[in-house]
């Protein structure tokens, strides 16, 4: 596309000249020799513009002005321009011009179109180099995002194992008839962790598939002393979304909700138009908040994850009160 573009610039300045003087020949109604002699030179001469300009961007700019060499930069334009003022004596020979060529006359035909090529070139060069600058940030800044991101989940899934693997536990020392089940359950998990979350996004109807797996193992943790109510309305089940998103606010619940006295979570999921919704509530003890340092990681990481995938487009509400600990987040599906 970029050569193409170029190609059509140099044709049109190499066409310019003949089109005038197709006009003038219409005017006038007869052909004149000498000017297309002189079209000849100018032909010719353009071509020299074309290699000034290229030569410019591509060796003198580098070497020169980038090692801030200005002297020897603007040296070698003068030299350049003493070159085309030795190319044009050179081509008034070849091509027996009947008219006498004058220095003065080709310094004052040529240094117009020498200082357009020059001017045209540098400024062709600060873009192009300004472009692919832009172009190099803008790849490193989504390697690092992806490398972040990367760096994020992998922090889930510690996180999250540690807990799943305390309710085995547990499990294992009531010698519980769920176990079985609640084992079943984690491989579920792990199969879907392994070999789907490695995608940049995933369907909502498989996250949704995971978060209620995640919350059927809890259900078997705390029994019948919780009271626990989920509302799942997915009426878009294609949209697409980051994986295991949304699971650290699940886990903060069971976490801070599930000891509690009269432990009550509430937890809420909505896909429609585009737009996800989904709300976690939990009743808390304000005591409870300093027995595990470590019990901001999941949110701290899902904010985090959210400013980098979701700029602009998502509202995430962390509220406190009246001991209950609420989460509301609204999100635009991109």
């Amino acid at each position: 596309m970029t050569i193409a573009l170029h190609g059509l610039i140099w044709l049109m300045v190499f066409l310019i000249p003949y089109i005038f003087s197709a006009d003038v020949e219409r005017n006038s109604h007869h052909k004149n020799a000498t000017q297309n002699l002189f079209l000849y030179l100018t032909t010719a001469i353009n071509f020299y513009w074309l290699i000034l300009f290229y030569f410019n961007a591509g060796i003198l700019m580098p070497r020169f002005i980038y090692k801030r060499k200005n002297i020897l930069y603007a040296l070698s334009l003068v030299a350049a321009f003493c070159i085309v003022v030795i190319l044009d004596s050179l081509l008034f020979r070849v091509l027996s011009i009947p008219h006498p060529f004058t220095i003065y006359n080709s310094i004052g035909h040529n240094f117009i179109p020498f200082l357009i090529t020059i001017a045209v070139s540098i400024a062709y060069k600060a873009i192009s180099d300004k472009t692919k600058s832009d172009i190099l940030i803008r790849e490193k800044q989504s390697e690092n995002l992806k490398t972040e991101l990367s760096f994020l989940r992998s922090q889930i899934s510690p996180h999250f194992l540690f807990n799943v693997l305390n309710n085995i536990a547990a499990l294992v020392r009531i010698k519980s008839d769920d176990l079985e089940p609640t084992v079943i359950k984690l491989s579920s998990l792990m199969r879907y962790m392994l070999y789907e979350t490695d995608e940049e996004k995933v369907i909502i109807k498989n996250e949704a598939a995971y978060l209620q797996d995640f919350i059927d193992l809890q259900k078997q943790r705390y029994g019948e002393e919780l009271s626990l109510e989920t509302v799942f309305n997915i009426k878009e089940e294609w949209q697409m979304i980051e994986p295991m998103l949304l699971i650290p606010f699940i886990e903060n619940a069971f976490k801070h909700g599930g000891f509690v006295q009269h432990p009550e979570i509430y937890i809420q999921l909505e896909v429609d138009n585009s737009r996800l919704q989904f709300l976690v509530e939990n009743k808390f003890e304000e005591s409870d908040a300093l027995k595990d340092k470590a019990s901001g990681i999941g949110l701290t990481n899902v904010k985090r994850r959210l400013e980098l995938l979701y700029p602009g487009s998502h509202t995430l509400t962390i509220d406190k009160k009246d001991g209950w600990f609420s989460v509301s987040l609204q999100l635009i599906f991109k």
